[in-house]
């Protein structure tokens, strides 16, 4: 299937940090919240707020992925392994995570491209922490930039309408 053959977020997979298929279609039918992530930047404590998105509203149908980038001043230099364990032991970090993956650029991961393609420059990351948001039905509804706070109430409010 072509990029731009796909429909829905759901038709996209991911190899997860574990090194595992990750496959968005397991996530069919619930909001989808993917933020490109780094270990080593200004927004990493977002990691907390992502956290307590996914734990407050996962039972309402809302998950999150994280997808480690290195594109970003190499803010995420580490492997998956080490990534994996300072997500967990700093953060407490229980949502799904990937390899780390391009978001920008000609090598930029299908999903995110796909999600430029329907949202347009918003949903391109300008820096680490860029928020993508899909409903229930895997179609794009908003792209957030970094500087928007996993617990603001632009977030919050946009995640609610969808569950």
């Amino acid at each position: 299937m072509g990029l731009f053959e796909m429909t829905t977020a759901f038709d996209f997979a991911f190899t997860g940090i574990n090194g595992q298929p990750l496959p968005l279609k397991q996530f069919e039918g619930q909001a989808l919240l993917v933020v490109n992530v780094a270990s080593k930047c200004g927004f990493t404590p977002q990691y907390t707020g992502l956290q307590k998105i996914y734990h407050d509203y996962r039972g309402r149908g809302l998950t999150v992925l994280g997808v480690p980038c290195n594109q970003f001043l190499w803010q995420e230099p580490a492997k998956e392994t080490e990534i994996a364990a300072f997500c967990a032991v700093t953060y407490a970090v229980t949502f799904p995570m990937t390899e780390k993956a391009h978001v920008k650029g000609g090598k930029a991961h299908p999903y995110f491209k796909w999600m430029r393609e329907k949202l347009g420059h918003a949903a391109h990351p300008a820096w680490n922490f860029h928020k993508l948001l899909t409903d229930k039905t895997g179609a794009p509804v908003a792209a957030f930039k970094s500087k928007v706070e996993p617990d603001s109430k632009e977030l919050r409010s946009a995640i609610e309408r969808l569950l």
